[in-house]
């Protein structure tokens, strides 16, 4: 290969940012534009769910995509039933942004920097012609449906809700799975509003609560993977993003890991992603961004003897920058030495890129959990060409902060 081209050729398409300051404008980011000429989604990846520095670029993308194209929806990888909190607060709702981050049942979005988006969010839907809106779509925690229901069913919640009390407190990957009959009882709840006379909200939360039924009940591992935990998530991911673009003039902003978000497959190939579910239903209206660093510190939570305490803070990691060839981050270093964003999908390739956009690279990838002594060597495999339509790339990077 011929490394001086690559080389060339990520230089040529890099956008340098002009910081990572939210509010500094746009104008850097002009020239992004055509990349996403007729994108109706833009998966906006991270590569940790605890580096602060992804919060702020995608806050800052989060700011071009609303102010110059037009998008209307932030989505989160987070819970599904607990974003109305949030989102009533940022329609101009009353409540505390802090404890309505804190309910959606994930640490990585209980920052500084995601109520700084929150915030932002809320000053600027004071003046906007058409709001935007902030959108869980992970099915996890739904505890908020649960309550929402037994208010909407009143007599008839006792029996419909009493066998779904233990999705409340369940999380994935902690105890062993639910018993597969609680799927059941959740759609004999979604059978029984199809009867009566509702609001909208309520068969709403009655699909959640089914997704997480659902999930519950799935192994994480199984001979099988279709009958895993992730390959449903990343469907039910998928769906809940169907629901936004059912309004035509819906255009989605989705934040959720690299993961997630890229357009490929994940555990050996037998997860079908978020993102890839999305290519296939919408084409090139969906445009995966992959967001990368160099080297820095993340946050994340550390397991002991195998098995994560939910109750047990978050730690700081620091990686290194790794200069090896198949390493994605050691590429991009030599476009720009700082934070810019690269379009991969328009524009004539030369073949030396193309053969590098095509073959089996690695980039650094981090979910809630980092193991002690050998989270330095933890990669996920990559097809440029394949998974991902843009990169944006921070070179140094330092913890989220909480809240």
């Amino acid at each position: 290969m011929n490394d001086d081209e690559v080389a060339k050729w990520l230089k040529a398409r890099a956008i340098p940012l002009n910081g990572l300051k939210p509010g500094a404008g746009t104008a850097d980011l002009a020239s992004f534009r055509v990349a996403l000429d007729g994108v109706r989604v833009v998966g906006l990846g991270e590569a940790t769910h605890g580096t602060r520095e992804f919060f702020l670029i995608r806050h800052r993308l989060l700011e071009f995509l609303v102010e110059e194209l037009g998008f209307t929806t932030l989505a989160v990888e987070a819970s599904a039933s607990a974003s109305r909190a949030v989102d009533d607060y940022v329609q101009g709702g009353s409540g505390d942004p802090g404890e309505a981050l804190a309910g959606l049942g994930f640490w990585t979005l209980h920052t500084v920097e995601m109520l700084a988006v929150v915030e932002w969010l809320r000053d600027h839907n004071r003046t906007a012609s058409r709001k935007v809106r902030f959108v869980g779509i992970d099915p996890q925690h739904p505890a908020a449906s649960l309550d929402a229901l037994r208010a909407y069913l009143g007599d008839d919640a006792p029996g419909l809700l009493d066998p779904l009390a233990s999705l409340a407190a369940k999380r994935l990957g902690v105890g062993p799975p639910l018993d597969r009959r609680i799927e059941a009882d959740a759609r004999r709840v979604e059978d029984f509003l199809a009867g009566v006379s509702v609001p909208d909200e309520a068969p709403a939360h009655a699909r959640i609560v089914c997704q997480s039924a659902d999930l519950a009940s799935r192994p994480l591992r199984h001979p099988d993977p279709a009958q895993t935990v992730s390959v449903a998530r990343d469907r039910y991911l998928a769906d809940n993003v169907d629901l936004l673009l059912a309004d035509p003039d819906a255009k989605v902003a989705l934040w959720a890991h690299n993961g997630h978000v890229m357009a490929g497959s994940h555990s050996g190939g037998s997860v079908p992603t978020m993102g890839l579910h999305l290519r296939q239903r919408y084409g090139e209206a969906y445009y995966a961004l992959g967001v990368l660093f160099g080297a820095g510190r993340f946050r994340a939570r550390r397991p002991r003897f195998g098995k994560v305490d939910p109750a047990t803070p978050p730690v700081a990691f620091r990686v290194p920058f790794v200069r090896r060839p198949t390493i994605v981050e050691a590429r991009l270093a030599t476009a720009h030495p700082g934070d810019h964003v690269i379009d991969l999908r328009s524009g004539p390739r030369p073949e030396a890129v193309a053969r590098w956009l095509g073959e089996p690279l690695h980039m650094r990838g981090y979910g809630a959990v980092a193991r002690r002594f050998t989270y330095k060597l933890s990669y996920m495999p990559t097809v440029l060409a394949e998974h991902f339509d843009g990169i944006a790339f921070v070179p140094e990077t330092t913890a989220s902060t909480p809240l």
